[in-house]
C-alpha cells in the first residue's frame, strides 16, 4: 500500500462508521417518535367490517358514542388528558350497549363492538398523552370501521387522515377545519380529507317489498331486539317469534305479551261518555266583609271624657259603650229640650220636638233622651254606645283628646260574615259564574270544608298576576275563618256529558298529546288526540278516539320507550324509502 491510498482508506471507513451511527440512530428514535406525537395503533384481529346495517337500538347507541368521541378527540389535539377519562367511559358504556342490542343477530358485529369498548376502556385509563393517543387509535379504528360499514352512522362527520402518524391515521370530527389529535398543537393543521369506504348495499327482503299488509319482519315479545327475515323461534327464550306488517311499522304498533305487560305493569280503561265535573282550583285569603263594616263619629265637637274600649282588637256588641263625651254644644243642647219639656202649651210642642229631634240627630238614642228628661238635669258626660256589634279594626282616639265633628274614632268589623276572595288565571274565568257552589278549605284545618257561592266576579284582571278576582261569602259562626288567613278554593263546574279518558293515559310530546290504544293480542298502537276541558282525573277527548276504545293508563311510558326504539329500528333498519326519515 503506498502513502497516497491510506488517506483514501481512512476517509472510506469513516464514513461507513458514520453511516452506521445514523441507521442505529434511526431505529432507536423511531419507537421514540411513535410514542410523543405519531402513535402506533393496537392490534386488532379484525380491521374492517362487511357491510351491515345496525338495528335501531344500536344505531343510536352508536351515535351517542360518536358524540362521546367529538370532545375526546380535541381534547387530545390540545395536548391534555384532563377530562378525558369521563369521555372514554361514555364510549365504552354506548359500544357495550350497542353490541347488547345486537346480540346474536350479528355475532361478529357484536365482537367488533366490544373490543371498541375495550379500546375505549384502556383510553380512559392512559396516564398521559402518548399512551392516550395509542389507545386513541384502536377507539378510532373501530369507530371508522363502523360508519364504512353501515353509511348511516357517518351523518355529516369530517373523515381525515395524518401521513405523519405510525399505524392507524384516521379521525373524524363536526368542523372542516383540520384538528390533529395525533400531533396535537405542534401540528394541529397536519392532514388531509380522507374517503369512506362505501359499503355494499344490503338486499333488501322481499316481504318489504310489497304493500301494507306484507310482513316486514318478525320479533320475539319478549325481546324486542330480535328481528328475523322469517318465522322461527328467539334465539333467547324460545319463543315463537310473530309477525309485524308493514302497516304496524307505518302506524307505530307494537307486541307487548301479557308476561312483559305484568312485568312492567300496563294497566288499561276505557274511554266512555260520562258527567264530567270539572275542577278549578285557585288561591284565596279571607277578608272582611266590606259591606258591614261600621264607622263610629261623631257629629259635634267634644273632648273624650273615659274611653271604655281602649284597644284595637277588641270585641264589642250593639249597644256597648264606647267612650263618654263632654260638649259644651251638647250640654247646651239638653238644657234648651228640658227647658221646652216644662212648659205643657200647645205652643211647645214644636220646640219640644225640635230639641229632642237634635239630640238624636247628635247620636243620642231615644232611651237616652228620655232618661235626660227623667233627670231633670243635663249629663255632662253623655254615654256613646256601639252602633254593631263586632271587633275593633281601627282605633283613632285616645283619653281625654279633643275631638271634632266628622272624625273617625272607631271601625268595627262584624265577622259572623266573611269573603273569601280567590285568584283565578284568565283561561279559567270562562268557567266560573256567579251563584257557582264552591268548596273551601283551610291548611290549618284539614278535612274541613267550608260549602259557599260566587258572590261577585270583579270586571278587572290583575295585571301583575294576569288573575280574576271572585268573591265567595261564607258563614262564620264559630269565627274559625280569621282575616288574611289563606284558603284553598276548589270552585265546581257541571260540564254535562262528555267523551273522556284518564289523566294518567294522556302523555306530553312537546306540542303532541298521544295514548296508546289496545288493539288486542298485545298489539299497542299509539295515536294522537286532542283534548278539552280538563276534569278531575279525567281529559275530555274531542278528537283521536271513540267511546269504548281501551287505552293504557299506567307503565305507558316504557311503552312509549320501547315505541320509539322500535320505529327507530323499523325506520332505519329497513333501508328503502323509509330510512329517509
Amino acid at each position: 500500500m503506498n502513502a497516497s491510498t491510506a488517506p483514501r482508506r481512512r476517509r472510506l471507513i469513516q464514513a461507513l462508521a458514520l453511516l452506521g451511527l445514523a441507521v442505529l440512530a434511526f431505529f432507536l428514535w423511531k419507537p421514540l417518535a411513535a410514542g410523543t406525537g405519531a402513535p402506533a395503533t393496537e392490534p386488532s384481529s379484525q380491521q374492517s367490517l362487511p357491510p351491515f346495517q345496525l338495528p335501531g337500538p344500536a344505531l343510536e347507541y352508536v351515535r351517542a358514542a360518536f358524540q362521546a368521541y367529538e370532545p375526546t378527540r380535541a381534547l387530545l389535539a390540545r395536548d391534555t388528558v384532563e377530562g378525558l377519562s369521563p369521555r372514554a367511559g361514555e364510549i365504552a358504556a354506548a359500544l357495550r350497549a350497542a353490541a347488547d342490542e345486537v346480540g346474536s343477530q350479528r355475532t361478529d358485529v357484536a365482537d367488533f363492538l366490544r373490543k371498541g369498548a375495550e379500546a375505549a376502556s384502556r383510553l380512559g385509563m392512559a396516564k398521559d398523552v402518548a399512551q392516550a393517543r395509542k389507545h386513541f387509535a384502536g377507539v378510532s379504528q373501530s369507530l371508522v370501521s363502523l360508519a364504512a360499514s353501515d353509511a348511516r352512522i357517518r351523518d355529516d362527520w369530517n373523515l381525515f387522515e395524518c401521513p405523519m402518524a405510525e399505524g392507524f391515521n384516521k379521525w373524524f370530527q363536526r368542523e372542516p377545519r383540520l384538528d390533529n389529535p395525533y400531533m396535537g398543537q405542534r401540528m394541529a393543521a397536519c392532514g388531509a380529507p380522507s374517503e369512506w369506504s362505501v359499503p355494499v348495499p344490503v338486499p333488501a327482503h322481499e316481504g318489504q317489498a310489497h304493500g301494507n299488509g306484507a310482513v316486514a319482519h318478525y320479533t320475539c315479545p319478549m325481546h324486542p331486539a330480535v328481528r328475523q327475515a322469517g318465522p322461527g323461534q328467539c334465539p333467547i327464550c324460545g319463543m315463537d317469534l310473530t309477525p309485524v306488517t308493514r302497516a304496524d311499522v307505518e302506524s307505530g304498533v307494537i307486541v307487548v305479551d301479557d308476561v312483559r305487560r305484568q312485568r312492567i305493569g300496563v294497566k288499561t280503561a276505557r274511554v266512555e261518555m260520562m258527567p264530567m265535573d270539572l275542577s278549578i282550583r285557585a288561591l284565596g285569603r279571607v277578608t272582611y266583609d266590606e259591606k258591614a263594616l261600621v264607622d263610629v263619629t261623631l257629629k259635634l265637637d267634644g273632648y273624650i271624657h273615659e274611653l271604655r274600649v281602649n284597644a284595637t282588637g277588641e270585641p264589642v256588641k250593639k249597644g256597648d259603650v264606647l267612650f263618654t263625651l263632654y260638649s259644651p254644644e251638647l250640654y247646651a243642647a239638653q238644657q234648651e229640650y228640658l227647658l221646652a219639656s216644662k212648659s205643657q202649651s200647645a205652643a211647645n210642642s214644636s220646640l219640644v220636638g225640635a230639641s229632642r229631634k237634635r239630640l238624636e240627630l247628635w247620636g243620642l238614642t231615644p232611651a237616652q233622651v228620655e232618661r235626660v228628661a227623667r233627670r231633670g238635669e243635663p249629663i255632662e258626660n253623655m254615654p256613646f254606645l256601639s252602633p254593631a256589634s263586632g271587633y275593633v279594626l281601627e282605633k283613632n282616639v285616645v283619653e281625654g283628646a279633643a275631638v271634632k265633628a266628622g272624625e273617625r274614632l272607631f271601625r268595627i268589623a262584624p265577622l259572623a260574615k266573611v269573603w273569601v276572595e280567590a285568584d283565578v288565571y284568565e283561561q279559567d274565568l270562562p268557567q266560573v259564574k256567579v251563584g257557582q257552589p264552591v268548596e273551601v278549605t283551610l291548611p290549618y284545618l284539614p278535612g274541613k270544608q267550608y260549602a259557599g257561592r260566587v258572590g261577585y266576579i270583579y270586571p278587572a284582571l290583575q295585571g301583575n298576576t294576569r288573575t280574576g278576582r271572585i268573591r265567595i261569602e261564607l258563614p262564620n259562626p264559630g269565627l274559625e275563618l280569621k282575616p288574611d288567613m289563606y284558603a284553598d278554593v276548589r270552585f265546581v263546574v257541571r260540564g254535562g256529558q262528555r267523551l273522556q279518558v284518564p289523566e294518567t293515559a294522556v302523555i306530553y310530546t312537546g306540542p303532541r298529546r298521544l295514548v296508546f290504544v289496545d288493539l288486542g293480542e298485545g298489539r299497542l298502537k299509539p295515536q294522537e288526540v286532542k283534548l278539552g276541558l280538563r276534569g278531575e282525573d279525567t281529559y275530555e277527548v274531542i278528537e283521536g278516539l271513540k267511546a269504548g276504545d281501551v287505552v293504557v293508563t299506567s307503565g305507558n311510558f316504557l311503552i312509549a320507550a320501547e315505541s320509539r326504539l322500535r320505529s327507530a329500528a323499523d325506520t332505519f333498519g329497513g333501508g328503502g324509502e323509509h330510512a329517509a326519515h
